[in-house]
């Protein structure tokens, strides 16, 4: 079992954007993937902060920074290719992505979603994989993949007024 990020409370965040790029670096080398500028600077906004981001949100701050309108199609390529690589995941009641906490290995995520703050807290249970993959097969259905999307309210925003 594997410990929750600190995403709601307070953190040295800039220290999570780091690992993350340099983490994905590395599997992409090891890989012998190519981790191009686009592809590395979508992963870097996904990890601004522990907030699901759009890919129209994506699009947007790439527009800003590049002074033209850059293409959906080149941001949903980046995307593609860091979902299909484990770098991010995506959380579907939001239609948005997330930074993988856990890259260097494939896994099926749990995500707490706080409806306050929008925080995405990344949890890898096996446990939890287990029983819903047990749990189908008992009535003979194969499970392909899964994310489980749990909201609530994270620490910070049950202890606001």
């Amino acid at each position: 079992m594997t410990q929750a990020p600190l995403a709601s409370r307070p953190h040295d965040h800039s220290h999570c954007v780091s690992h993350a790029l340099a983490e994905a670096e590395s599997i992409c080398l090891r890989q012998g993937l190519r981790l191009t500028v686009l592809r590395k600077r979508v992963l870097e906004l996904v990890w601004h902060s522990h907030k699901p981001l759009g890919a129209y949100d994506i699009l947007g701050v790439l527009s800003e920074e590049d002074g033209r309108r850059a293409a959906p199609p080149t941001v949903y390529r980046a995307l593609d290719f860091l979902l299909a690589n484990g770098l991010v995941h995506r959380i579907a009641s939001l239609n948005a992505f997330v930074g993988c906490s856990h890259p260097e290995h494939a896994h099926q995520g749990q995500f707490l979603i706080c409806r306050g703050c929008h925080a995405a807290i990344e949890l890898e249970h096996a446990t939890i994989s287990n029983a819903i993959i047990n749990s189908a097969a008992g009535v003979g259905f194969v499970v392909e993949s899964q994310t489980v999307e749990v909201v609530g309210l994270c620490a910070g925003c049950r202890e606001q007024p």
